[in-house]
């Protein structure tokens, strides 16, 4: 059993999230001792030898830290290092649990600092890898002008459609399986949203940069629901200006000529076509009604129908899978041949089927998703592709990232700007989250909508007038 003393001025939820990277639940146990001074030491027991060092061993290049941000990622340091002596093992993330650590780097190099000096820091603050600091610059170079602010009118919209064949097990996203009655409801309210919004937009001088519509699965509406949903957004949004129009759908078995149809007659050249796995029995294991077969079919009706841009997601570390079949599952979508592949790492979070079945999925796949990920970005590499945005979430296996990877020019601007945060993001639908940029402060405002479709239908009036406060009515700009 492992005993680790904090101070109070770190929570033991993030001491929790990293040393749970070294050890499963159960083995450890955390202390909180009250307010750390510079005359305290961080302390952890390792098999009753107890491991006692002052916090100022932790202070990066021996400077007191200036807040506590810099007091925390001091501590984290201290149990790093610890536990990593002990267990004989380095992550490869570091004490690094943000979730868009691009960020970091597109900031450190905007600040003047060069590539080698950003390596260095993530290194040496971050504990990162080689590896992952290496993966993190490329990434920043291959989004960094895509990424600059254009104009602070333009704005990026996502819309919601929170609905699918069947529900996935290691599904925490707004997505439901619902009767036709209560999909043409939602669209009711959804449309309310759409007019309400765009009107604003256009009183207010501001333009669609990007537009994605997400889910769910978009494409579990019938072909006659999506063309009416695409007639409403050209008819009351101004897409003059809009660089990139993207309609996600993910579920092969959801596609068919008549709604491919309908997303071309509509000029939308870019969607995703997410197979996650091409293993039949994973298929089965996760809850999704499609076939390998599917998949490939559904690719080639996209083709036929002339979508120029596809974008088809990947999951290392499903539940039975092997590093064998991961490779299996590369391999046939590279045969394909799509624009972009986007490589997730597994999440089993608390919402979850999986999580709730399986407490210690995560500790113990860890070893096995790390080959997974590392295979597919050498082999991507390989055929061409380069790592575009990249993004890391809570309860991902091995503590890993999510990354999207693409063949030159057919980059996602919706995805690197939602991972960039310096645009204003409007999100309609249920479970979306709008995002209102201030530039001169470099922060961000947020308003949500409910994430329950059926409370989202009976409120929808204050969805709106939440957007309106956020995004288009003049107040006072607060302090981060």
């Amino acid at each position: 059993m492992y005993n680790v003393r904090i101070c109070s001025s770190i929570s033991g939820y993030e001491t929790e999230e990293l040393i749970k990277m070294f050890v499963p639940k159960g083995n450890y146990e955390i202390t909180e001792d009250g307010a750390l001074d510079n005359n305290q030491s961080f302390s952890v027991v390792f098999e009753n030898e107890r491991i006692s060092l002052p916090i100022e061993s932790f202070y990066y290049r021996g400077r007191k830290p200036e807040n506590i941000k810099e007091l925390k990622n001091a501590i984290k340091r201290g149990i790093y290092d610890a536990f990593g002596k002990s267990c004989g093992k380095e992550l490869p993330w570091g004490i690094l649990t943000g979730v868009k650590p691009v960020k970091i780097v597109r900031e450190l190099y905007e600040k003047g600092n060069s590539y080698d000096e950003i390596s260095l820091y993530m290194k040496e603050y971050y504990r990162l890898s080689d590896e992952k600091t290496e993966l993190l610059i490329t990434t920043l170079k291959n989004q960094y002008l895509q990424s600059c602010v254009r104009s602070e009118n333009n704005v990026g919209v996502y819309l919601g459609i929170p609905f699918c064949p069947t529900r996935c097990v290691y599904c925490s996203f707004t997505s439901n399986v619902a009767k036709p009655g209560a999909i043409e409801a939602y669209l009711e309210a959804l449309y309310k949203e759409i007019e309400a919004v765009s009107s604003s937009m256009r009183e207010a001088g501001m333009f669609t940069e990007s537009f994605y519509i997400g889910g769910g699965t978009p494409t579990s509406l019938s072909a006659g629901q999506l063309d009416e949903l695409l007639d409403r957004i050209f008819t009351n949004f101004d897409l003059s200006r809009c660089e990139e129009f993207t309609v996600e759908a993910g579920r092969p078995d959801t596609i068919t000529p008549e709604k491919l149809a309908v997303i071309r007659r509509h000029g939308i050249r870019r969607i995703s076509i997410n197979p996650q796995s091409m293993n039949a029995k994973t298929l089965e294991i996760i809850g999704r009604l499609h076939s390998p077969e599917q998949i490939i079919e559904a690719y080639r009706m996209a083709g036929e129908a002339g979508i120029e841009i596809i974008n088809m997601d990947l999951i290392a570390g499903l539940p039975g899978e092997t590093p064998e079949d991961f490779r299996n599952t590369l391999a046939a979508v590279l045969d394909m041949a799509p624009e972009n592949i986007t490589v997730h790492t597994l999440a089993v979070k608390r919402a979850s089927r999986l999580r709730e079945d399986d407490e210690e999925y995560n500790y113990r796949e860890t070893m096995k998703l790390a080959e997974m990920v590392e295979y597919s970005g050498k082999v991507l590499k390989e055929r061409g592709y380069e790592p575009y945005y990249l993004y890391r979430q809570k309860y991902m296996v091995g503590n890993l990232e999510n990354i999207g990877y693409c063949r030159k020019g057919t980059e996602c601007l919706y995805n690197i700007k939602t991972m960039d945060e310096r645009q204003t993001m409007i999100a309609l639908g249920a479970g979306g989250i709008s995002k209102r940029y201030y530039p001169e402060e470099n922060r961000i405002e947020r308003a949500a909508n409910v994430s329950n479709y059926e409370i989202y239908i009976e409120r929808i009036d204050e969805m709106i007038q939440r957007k309106n406060q956020l995004l288009f009515a003049k107040h006072p700009q607060k302090d981060i």
